[in-house]
C-alpha cells in the first residue's frame, strides 16, 4: 500500500477480522517492541513489555487488551504527514459516554518499499 493513511485503515480491519497474517504486512513488530517507554493501548499508567512477536498480535486481535479499548471507542482516521521515508498518521479515539478524546500518533517508515507502522504514541486531549 503506498498511502500511510490506507495502512492504518487496513490495521483496523485486521483487527476486525484477526487477521494475524495481514498485521504483519502492515507492522514493524520489532520497532514495536523495542518502543516499550510507555503503552500504545489507551488509558495505561504503566508500559506493557511485550517479549515476542505473538505477544503483540494476540493483543491486537481476539481478546486483546489493545483491540478491546481501541475498538471500544469512536476512531477518526486524519490524513498523513509524509517526510521523506516516515510518515504519520493521527486518530483520535474519542470516548462518547466520557466526554474525552485521546490522539494518538502512529509513525510509519518505509520498509522494503512498502509502508510500516512502527509506533504509537497516545496524547489525551
Amino acid at each position: 500500500m503506498s498511502n500511510p493513511r490506507q495502512v492504518v485503515i487496513a490495521l483496523f480491519g485486521a483487527m476486525e477480522k484477526n487477521d494475524e497474517a495481514a498485521l504483519t504486512h502492515l507492522l514493524d513488530i520489532p520497532a514495536l517492541m523495542r518502543a516499550s517507554q510507555e503503552d500504545y493501548a489507551l488509558q495505561k499508567d504503566s508500559a506493557r513489555v511485550f517479549t515476542n512477536p505473538e505477544d503483540v498480535l494476540k493483543d491486537l486481535t481476539g481478546e486483546g487488551e489493545t483491540k478491546r479499548v481501541w475498538f471500544s471507542l469512536q476512531r477518526i482516521v486524519s490524513n498523513a504527514q509524509i517526510m521523506g521515508e516516515t510518515a504519520t498518521v493521527d486518530v483520535t479515539f474519542v470516548d462518547k459516554d466520557a466526554s474525552r478524546g485521546y490522539r494518538t500518533t502512529f509513525g510509519l517508515h518505509l520498509k522494503h518499499g512498502e509502508w510500516r507502522i512502527y509506533s504509537f504514541k497516545t496524547y489525551m486531549e
